[in-house]
């Protein structure tokens, strides 16, 4: 099986209309355009009776102490987890890819109202749900995709992996309000095949010069 996108080349950066945030000169971060990039599948194997698709950003910093503080930055040191962008499930197995903001083309203020699209195919919570937690302005439910927002003074490039799974069941196992670890956990005995594509994103302008083409 194999995962191309048109929105950017594997290992190389994802454009920034693409992403939740975008460098802003005076503030640091602003609000950018959150277009869900468009995907091409191929070679989904026989017995598939469904798709998953899961983005998740591996270089989320553990401890939130030094993130976008003045005067500081996050270092490289510092032990990362998981944070996810992405949770599609029930995707047909007559689907052969995704198209550019079919199922985001802004950021929705205290996230994107449902789980259900018209298709059938569901859509998870990410972790802006747990990141905006508090905040009057911005908390909620975040349905759907959600770009690339990576503290502005990280001191390493994050990486987005958007991988394909081929499942041998009609219905993802998962029901009510899920994210990607409960869908990774379900699917994981359903999986016949995966394929992945990773692009790349930083805020952080030393490192944007320093390290990215």
């Amino acid at each position: 099986m194999k995962l191309t996108s048109p929105s950017f080349k594997n290992n190389q950066p994802i454009p920034k209309k693409y992403a939740f945030g975008a460098t802003d000169p005076v503030n640091h971060i602003s609000l950018s355009d959150n277009w869900n990039p468009a995907f091409a599948w191929t070679g989904v194997p026989a017995g598939t009776r469904s798709l998953v698709l899961i983005c998740h950003d591996p270089d989320v910093p553990v401890k939130p102490d030094d993130v976008n503080q003045e005067g500081r930055e996050v270092p490289a040191s510092l032990p990362r987890v998981d944070f996810y962008h992405w949770i599609l499930v029930d995707l047909p197995t007559t689907a052969t890819g995704i198209k550019e903001c079919e199922y985001s083309n802004k950021v929705t203020a205290r996230g994107k109202s449902t789980a259900y699209c018209p298709s059938g195919v569901r859509q998870g919570l990410n972790n802006y749900t747990d990141w905006f937690a508090g905040d009057k302005g911005m908390e909620g439910k975040y349905f759907g995709y959600d770009g690339p927002c990576p503290p502005w003074n990280d001191s390493i490039i994050h990486h987005y992996v958007f991988t394909l799974y081929a499942l041998d069941t009609e219905k993802c196992p998962v029901d009510g309000d899920f994210g990607g670890v409960e869908v990774l956990s379900a699917i994981e005995p359903h999986i016949l095949d995966q394929a992945s594509i990773t692009g790349t994103y930083t805020l952080n302008p030393r490192v944007n010069l320093t390290g990215m083409t």
